[in-house]
């Protein structure tokens, strides 16, 4: 009786993919932290579930133990794949810890390092430094084609 009152408000497989929708937004404006995804494929789940006519428990178990298979399994997957190795970064990511040698005096407001073989136009990461040519130094972070250094 509870069931039918319900799904003449509104049928359950689009409570469910309402829901769905809004936890996939929620991932999306939350970066980072792989918590709502998972959870708005198990409600997907829970859409089909509901849209084959399958009970309103029949529907939360499928949405409670795919919310549970789903954090278990595609969260770590997911935050592996954040935490890239440094081997495995590119582009300007890759040049983060590098090594590089001073060309042109590096100081706060400009400069030029070697990087892998590559000059580039750098900065030093504390503004009062100055740094000679011939130094060696380390990119702390890279900003457009700029390289923020210490020794």
């Amino acid at each position: 009786m509870v069931q039918a009152d319900y799904d003449r408000i509104v049928p359950a497989w689009l409570a469910w993919a309402l829901a769905s929708v809004a936890l996939a937004i929620g991932e999306v404006l939350t970066p980072g932290l792989f918590y709502l995804g998972p959870i708005a494929v198990a409600a997907a789940a829970a859409t089909i579930a509901a849209a084959a006519g399958a009970g309103w428990v029949i529907e939360l178990l499928v949405f409670v133990g795919g919310s549970v298979a789903s954090l278990g399994i595609l969260r770590p997957i997911a935050r592996r794949h954040l935490r890239m190795p440094l081997a495995m970064r590119t582009g300007s990511a890759a040049l983060v810890g590098a090594s590089a040698v001073v060309v042109e005096r590096v100081d706060g407001k400009g400069g030029r390092v070697k990087i892998g073989g590559e000059v580039w136009s750098a900065r030093t990461l504390d503004a009062t430094k100055v740094i000679e040519p011939g130094a060696n130094v380390e990119v702390a972070e890279i900003q457009g084609a700029t390289a923020l250094v210490y020794e």
